[in-house]
């Protein structure tokens, strides 16, 4: 059976989105997967901004919801953090009991990523200190790989032989 792999992360927000994500499920074609990118939905002209966001976050559970596992770009995004849409593409994943891949992970733990002192940031927050790469709600319901979607591929490839 061939899976498939929804393929979430903000490289929806790319300067060329398409064709990356045209390269992504090649490259996902390469290691035996199908890559269910969200910009395959077709989006119906709406009224308004609120009712197109509304209808991309629908066809996008369906894209999750048809997949048979998620693999998530968690590289910062504006910030220290992974995209926030991706972090709940992730959950709701994990909620419906689907494999989830993570790549770009850091090597280093999350502490040493966000300068801190003492372990709080700039505005006094404490840093989560775990000795996670990322935040412990997605370093442990999920598969983190230290690289890139080429590595994360090939872990999972060994994984699902």
């Amino acid at each position: 059976m061939t899976l498939h792999l929804y393929l979430a992360g903000p490289d929806v927000f790319r300067p060329e989105p398409i064709a990356h994500g045209e390269a992504l499920k090649a490259l996902c074609a390469e290691f035996g997967f199908i890559g269910l990118y969200p910009l395959d939905n077709a989006i119906a002209s709406q009224a308004d901004g609120p009712a197109t966001a509304a209808e991309i976050y629908r066809q996008n559970i369906a894209l999750i919801d048809s997949a048979d596992a998620v693999l998530a770009n968690v590289i910062d995004f504006r910030g220290h953090e992974p995209d926030s849409g991706t972090c709940f593409e992730i959950g709701y994943a994990i909620a419906r009991g689907k494999d989830v891949w993570c790549y770009h992970v850091p090597a280093a733990p999350l502490l040493a990523q966000v300068p801190n002192t003492n372990g709080n940031d700039a505005d006094g927050w404490a840093v989560e200190d775990f000795g996670l790469p990322r935040n412990l709600m997605i370093a442990c319901s999920c598969h983190l790989v230290v690289g890139d979607v080429r590595a994360c591929l090939e872990r999972m490839r060994a994984h699902y032989a």
